[in-house]
Order: structure tokens, then C-alpha cells, then sequence
């Protein structure tokens, strides 16, 4: 009898640290989704369509137990109507899950560390714009933060079904994020890319420039790509800027591309792994980021310059409707001697059906250049998104 009354009264006390600790935490729950149904015409310039309905569900949860540690969690998983892992009749989707985020947030004094799977953008996404596994540590002293960053991109220590490749490649990245004024701010950076076994070397130096004034807003970026590539020397640089003043904006980047393939040297501007800029609706990706016509960039920016300009309204509370003009050519011309991707026209119809649910049209329509191909270029489609 004594033994079961121990048991008894050493699980109610085991059932009441359980309690007590659970609620200490604040369980923080959120998410996304969006159902998208797109048209896409002459991509791959061989007469050929594509229709294409999609999902796209993300769960956000976070843990937090006090203003100065929580833990972080983000899953998500996609279909397509009509493929065989979830998005056919019956449904039941396996292998779809996936593992966006998952990391310790934490503050020591001033300092910050985020450690595990989580995400990070460097250079508006000119260099960085993903989730990676690693670590940011940001220590903060007055108007200047500065990150400290280590993404693994590969491990040549893993188990031949789990490597990506037979190298291992690491990102460093170190940032100083300075507010000058309430109207000014600048970011310059160092990015660190290197291949294990390789005579690969890559960095980057650059910075970021923000400035508000009453309703128009400036931004600038430069960027200086060098290192080694394979064992040639690189030697390159992108420079973007941009402006919205409202009802008007605009932006132009330029990425060098390499005007001699064959003289030991790079001077085209290389992409990190991670980095991922969208702009225009066809050929940055845009709201269908299915694909991209083939001689464009797509969301790694490089051997390319574009110009944008464009209009914002509000006609209504509800109801936003925007307009862009593109265009785009390489930096250097293609071994067939062409350069221009082309001029292309973009408009977005955004309207919010209720709180948080909202509806996107888009039309975009490609004038087709040389460096791209003899047929014009059509997208259409309508996205459903929610955030909660």
C-alpha cells in the first residue's frame, strides 16, 4: 500500500511539474496558404502550353516560454491538381511534407542566436534569400546590429544517400545593419563562398542603402563579386537601385556577364547558391513562379540588365491595381551575337475578399527579343492566398 500511495503522490508531482511547465509556454500558431490556377504559352518557345493548378499550405507554430527564448517552427507541403502525391482522387499526399524552419531563437544581453534551420536574406536576394541549416548570431549595440552568419549548403561527411554532393560547401556572411536617421539606413556586407577540394574561393563585397523622404522612398545596392571560380580568377559587380513615390515606381539592376569565356577569367557575376530575386511577372518569376522563359536569369540575377517602370492605384479600400513595363537584355551577348530578352508588360488586380483572404489576377505578355526567341510570351492566372 505505502508503494502505490509513493507512486501516486510522486506522479501527481511529476504530472504537476508537467503542468506547470507547459504552461509557462506560450503556444503561438499561424500560417499560409494559396491556390494558384495559371496559364503559361511559348515558355520553352516550342508551340507548347501549360495549364497548371497548385497549392500551397504553410503551418507556422513557435513556442515561446519568455520574452527572451522561444523556439521556432514552420512546415509546409504542395500539390498539384492531378499529380500522383496528393493531388489526385483520394488525395492522401505522402512524401509532401516538408521542413521550412526549425531553430532556437534566443537573446544573451544584447546578442541574439538563431540557431538551426531558418531563413535569412542578404542583399535584397541579389546574394541570399532562403532557408538554410546554421547559425545567425546578431549583436546589437545602438543604431548598428550586426549578424554573423554560417549556412551549410553541403557536407562531404555524409552518408552517400544523404549528400548532396562529394564536397563540402560553406556560406559566411558577416553584416552591419547602421541607421543613420529615422529617414536613412545602410547595410554594407561580406558574404564567403568556398568549395572543399576545389579551387573555389567566391566573396562578396557590397552594401545596401535605404532612404525615406515624406511619400517617396530610395534604395541602392552595389555589389563586387571576386575570388576564384574553378581556379579562374572572378572579377565582377551588380548594381540595382530603385524608387516608389506612391502611385509611381521603378528600379533597374545590372549584373556583369562574362565577354570572354575562353580567357581564364570571370568576369560574370556569380550566384550564390540561396540567392533568389524576383521581379518581373514572366521573366523574374513573379506571382507563377513556376518556371522562366530559358535565356532569362529567372531569380539569379547575372549577365543581365533590366529597366522597370511602373503605376500603383487605389481605386477603392479593397481593391489595388498595379501596372509595369520591363525591359531586358543580357549584359553580354550569347554566342549566336543577341543580346535583348525583350520588353514586357505586366498588370496585377489585387483585391481583398475579407480580412486576410485575398484574390491576385495577373496578365503579363512578353515582346520576345532576339536572345530569346521568334514567339511572344503569355502568362495568366489568379492566385487565392490566405494568411492567418
Amino acid at each position: 500500500m505505502k508503494k502505490i500511495i509513493a507512486s501516486a503522490v510522486g506522479l501527481m508531482l511529476a504530472s504537476g511539474v508537467f503542468v506547470t511547465t507547459a504552461s509557462a509556454v506560450e503556444n503561438q500558431f499561424g500560417g499560409y496558404w494559396r491556390t494558384r490556377m495559371y496559364y503559361q504559352d511559348q515558355f520553352k518557345q516550342d508551340n507548347n502550353d501549360t495549364w497548371l493548378i497548385d497549392n500551397r499550405t504553410r503551418l507556422y507554430y513557435t513556442a515561446k516560454f519568455n520574452d527572451d527564448f522561444k523556439f521556432v517552427n514552420k512546415f509546409e507541403f504542395n500539390t498539384t491538381w492531378g499529380d500522383a502525391v496528393g493531388g489526385d482522387v483520394g488525395a492522401d499526399g505522402t512524401g509532401i511534407w516538408r521542413i521550412k524552419n526549425s531553430y532556437a531563437d534566443f537573446n544573451v544581453g544584447a546578442v541574439n542566436t538563431k540557431l538551426g534551420i531558418q531563413a535569412a536574406t542578404i542583399a535584397r536576394g541579389f546574394i541570399f534569400d532562403d532557408d538554410f541549416s546554421g547559425a545567425n548570431v546578431t549583436a546589437k549595440f545602438g543604431n548598428v546590429s550586426i549578424p554573423l552568419i554560417y549556412m551549410s549548403a553541403s557536407n562531404e561527411d555524409l552518408g552517400a544517400s544523404a549528400k548532396i554532393a562529394d564536397t563540402s560547401r560553406d556560406l559566411f556572411a558577416a553584416m552591419a545593419a547602421i541607421k543613420i536617421s529615422d529617414a536613412m539606413s545602410v547595410t554594407p556586407y561580406f558574404v564567403y563562398d568556398t568549395i572543399s577540394g576545389e579551387d573555389t574561393d567566391n566573396w562578396y563585397l557590397g552594401a545596401d542603402a535605404d532612404m525615406k523622404m515624406d511619400a517617396i522612398s530610395l534604395w541602392g545596392t552595389f555589389i563586387y563579386n571576386g575570388g576564384k571560380i574553378a581556379g579562374d580568377d572572378t572579377s565582377a559587380f551588380l548594381v540595382a537601385g530603385g524608387v516608389d513615390a506612391g502611385i509611381a515606381h521603378g528600379q533597374a539592376f545590372y549584373a556583369t556577364g562574362d565577354d570572354n569565356a575562353l580567357d581564364g577569367d570571370n568576369d560574370a557575376f556569380v550566384t550564390a547558391p540561396g540567392r533568389s530575386y524576383y521581379w518581373s511577372e514572366i521573366l523574374g518569376l513573379g506571382v507563377f513562379d513556376n518556371t522562366a522563359p530559358g535565356a532569362s536569369p529567372a531569380d539569379g540575377i547575372t549577365n543581365v540588365m533590366a529597366f522597370n517602370g511602373g503605376v500603383t492605384i487605389k481605386p477603392m479600400d479593397k481593391l489595388k491595381l498595379t501596372g509595369d513595363v520591363w525591359y531586358a537584355a543580357l549584359a553580354e551577348d550569347n554566342l549566336a551575337g543577341d543580346t535583348e530578352l525583350g520588353w514586357e508588360l505586366d498588370g496585377v488586380v489585387t483585391y481583398t475578399i475579407m480580412d486576410n483572404l485575398t484574390v491576385d489576377g495577373v496578365v503579363a505578355y512578353l515582346i520576345a527579343g532576339d536572345a530569346m526567341g521568334d514567339e511572344d510570351i503569355t502568362e495568366a492566372g489568379v492566385r487565392f492566398s490566405l494568411k492567418f
